[in-house]
């Protein structure tokens, strides 16, 4: 019988099972303390540490202490306790204070990747009740404040929107939020819900993931352990922050592990080499264009890049020969391909020891701190790094078993009993430039075309990006969709650009069993042998 239920903390019901909790704290992945506790520390031991650079910008403790005690007291005279506050920005440093201050004021932060649009926008944000969004005025060419009128406009509840580096239009400005006192930070339960992060589903919609003060302490208490983390390093950030990894490396490391977070905004191999020359970076981790880049800028530059210890590489489709040619080159890194997810981050830690290129090249890496099993190939996993449950507990349905393992939908097996080799993924999820793409969303919106009347969307392998998206489709009658229609269809939706198929291959019909599901592993099979 499960021992899992319920429980009530801080306002939101989260999973929670009894035992496995007692023991996360007896082994201090769990701890009573927060990330409030890491800077008020901080400030007293270290107040001149600088813990985020950004260009010209850079953040030491009392400067980010003072400037995110500001924003949450603004934060806390508006909103209960608890209340879901959304940022969605690149690599900027303002990010930083903006986290902070959201949990020093007791509210959940809710990162959103800047390269979505009003389409994921309107879901996400009446999903997670956000009262706050804070938005760049523009960035890559796309106005976010006629972006934000848009969505506020359609939006049911009143959604305050904040903007940044620029014209704010019809809304607030953060100078104007960066004007009060500090705040007394809130007794915070570390059990509580920290953050929501949205994740891409199988069946359409994402789910937000809740991850809790002690999961997330739990991750990076793995990678202090695992990575060779000390006091004094620094982490070259060019994964966006809203994801699990960047925000991680940006927010939580340089607080709880006393690193500092080198910011990139855009992914620049030439910059990402001389910065970490200049900054002496020891930590890099990202998809596999990163580390290909980065390889190609550093042997373009002739750096072997020295004060490199280790190169996490994680995503769809990381080749064998890139991990084994970068290791060769950056003579003193650990380069390393690991696996997770957004529900179960850093599932495993790679394989961070130099000396054995052979697991880190062709596995994913052992379990650090989480246990896995494989069940009929599936990869299943739970630890103290893991959610503490979906938004809403009807998303969760067989998502776990019954010993609460979290379901991956991943196949995997086992190399030399303790290295995992992920062989496929059982899920329909597309990992493109280490961005996930749900083919059901868009789907479901291109199936409306009046030129279509089939489609099916798989994610193929691309040397550069991991993965493509690739759409077969049975067209209506003298109708000829291209990737530029598709691209039309989908723009006018507001989906994000990322998420557009590449490639576009018209077929008389799509295979499908006796119950009429189409069969996607034969249309890949048959695409891959083409």
């Amino acid at each position: 019988m499960s021992s899992i239920v319920r429980k009530i903390v801080a306002g939101r019901s989260i999973r929670w099972d009894e035992k496995r909790a007692q023991a996360a704290y007896e082994q201090g992945h769990w701890v009573s303390t927060t990330l409030v506790d890491a800077l008020i520390s901080a400030v007293n031991e270290t107040p001149d540490r600088v813990v985020v650079i950004e260009r010209s910008h850079s953040l030491t403790v009392s400067e980010l202490h003072a400037q995110a005690s500001m924003l949450a007291a603004e934060l806390s005279s508006r909103y209960p306790l608890g209340s879901v506050i959304s940022f969605m920005l690149p690599n900027w440093y303002e990010a930083a204070i903006i986290y902070v201050a959201i949990t020093l004021s007791g509210m959940v932060a809710h990162p959103i990747l800047p390269s979505l649009r009003a389409h994921d926008l309107r879901f996400m944000l009446a999903d997670v009740d956000s009262r706050l969004i804070f938005v760049p005025s523009s960035f890559r060419q796309h106005n976010y404040v006629a972006m934000m009128s848009e969505v506020t406009d359609a939006l049911d509840a009143k959604l305050d929107v904040v903007v940044l580096r620029g014209d704010a239009g019809p809304f607030a400005s953060v100078e104007s939020m960066l004007q009060g006192h500090a705040v007394t930070p809130n007794n915070l339960e570390p059990d509580a819900v920290q953050m929501i992060m949205y994740t891409s589903g199988t069946t359409g919609n994402p789910k937000g993931v809740m991850h809790s003060h002690n999961s997330l302490h739990a991750l990076i208490r793995q990678l202090g352990e695992y990575w060779h983390i000390e006091p004094g390093d620094s982490f070259l950030v060019a994964s966006p922050i809203s994801h699990i990894g960047g925000s991680i490396y940006a927010f939580e490391c340089p607080l709880l592990l006393g690193t500092t977070a080198i910011l990139h905004e855009s992914w620049d191999p030439v910059a990402a080499v001389a910065d970490m020359q200049f900054y002496r970076c020891t930590h890099f981790a990202g998809a596999t264009p990163f580390l290909a880049g980065l390889l190609a800028a550093a042997l373009d530059a002739g750096t072997r890049l020295p004060d490199l210890k280790v190169f996490i590489c994680g995503g769809a489709s990381v080749p064998p020969a890139l991990i084994q040619e970068a290791a060769a080159y950056f003579e003193n890194a650990a380069v390393t391909r690991v696996y997770g997810s957004t529900e179960v981050p850093v599932t495993t830690v790679g394989t961070p020891d130099r000396s054995d290129v052979r697991h880190a090249s062709e596995s994913d890496g052992r379990a650090g701190t989480a246990e896995i099993k494989l069940v009929a190939g599936e990869v299943r996993v739970r630890g103290p790094q893991m959610l503490v449950g979906y938004l809403h507990a009807e998303d969760e349905g067989d998502v776990f078993d019954a010993e609460g393992f979290y379901r991956t939908g991943d196949l995997a097996r086992w190399m030399d009993d303790f290295y995992l080799v992920i062989d496929g993924r059982s899920k329909d999820i597309i990992i493109r430039n280490g961005e996930n793409i749900s083919p059901k969303e868009l789907e479901d919106l291109l199936v409306a075309s009046a030129d279509i009347s089939e489609i099916a969307i798989v994610g193929l392998p691309h040397e550069k990006t991991g993965e493509q998206a690739c759409a077969v489709v049975v067209a209506a009658s003298g109708a000829s969709p291209s990737v530029a229609s598709l691209a039309a269809t989908l723009a006018q939706h507001g989906v994000a650009k990322f998420k557009y198929p590449e490639r576009v291959v018209l077929w008389h019909e799509l295979p499908k069993n006796d119950a009429g599901k189409v069969l996607k592993h034969r249309i890949k099979a048959r695409l891959l042998q083409a």
